[in-house]
């Protein structure tokens, strides 16, 4: 589903979406999903900088994002890296992140940094990965759930993740951004417009 699942982080609102467990049936050929190497992080990069431009229109800082990319791999605590892999091409990616939930004195695994490539977009690619990272949380006693962002624009992405089995949350998302928000509104001082992101 092409442009809306380049969205993990878009747009000027976003919406939460949980996991129900419901998996819809595969409809192309396997790909290899496995865990991203540091000998892939240009490639990471590259889905970073392509997805933030499709959803956001947003040019992010190259040296910023490299080491944002880097420190998942020097600290595996921070996430894991997924490629969804036709041969040795990669097709897609995704990054986990985790999220204590004392609630349920356990671990959300949050899907973030959503990107394939557009040429193997609708044939469902972001599936398979959703899948590999779905059985392992659910083969992992610690995991309690699976969440994600998406825009409340992009139906196309709100789509994909309801017949994945995963359905909207009660909540809303706010936020107040150190990094990004800056960005922007140095961007926006010339042209004398506030911009939201």
């Amino acid at each position: 589903m092409a442009v809306g699942i380049a969205a993990a982080w878009s747009g000027h609102t976003r919406g939460l979406y949980t996991v129900s467990y419901t998996v819809a049936p595969m409809a192309t050929p396997a790909l290899r999903i496995r865990p991203a190497y540091p000998r892939e992080i240009a490639v990471l990069i590259e889905f970073n900088r392509a997805m933030a431009q499709e959803t956001e229109g947003r040019a992010l800082d190259p040296s910023r994002l490299r080491a944002g990319v880097e420190a998942v791999f020097a600290e595996p605590s921070r996430g894991t890296y997924y490629l969804a892999l036709q041969g040795e091409e990669p097709l897609g990616g995704l990054l986990v992140t985790s999220e204590w939930s004392d609630w349920r004195n356990g671990v959300f695994w949050w899907i973030q940094s959503v990107y394939v490539v557009p040429s193997a977009r609708r044939q469902g690619v972001f599936g398979q990965l959703y899948r590999h990272v779905l059985e392992r949380a659910r083969a992992n006693p610690e995991v309690c759930g699976l969440r994600l962002y998406v825009d409340h624009e992009n139906h196309a992405a709100q789509a994909v993740y309801r017949q994945l089995g995963m359905h909207a949350a009660r909540y809303r998302f706010f936020e107040l951004d150190f990094v990004l928000a800056e960005d922007r509104s140095k961007s926006s001082a010339g042209t004398g417009k506030a911009h939201e992101s």
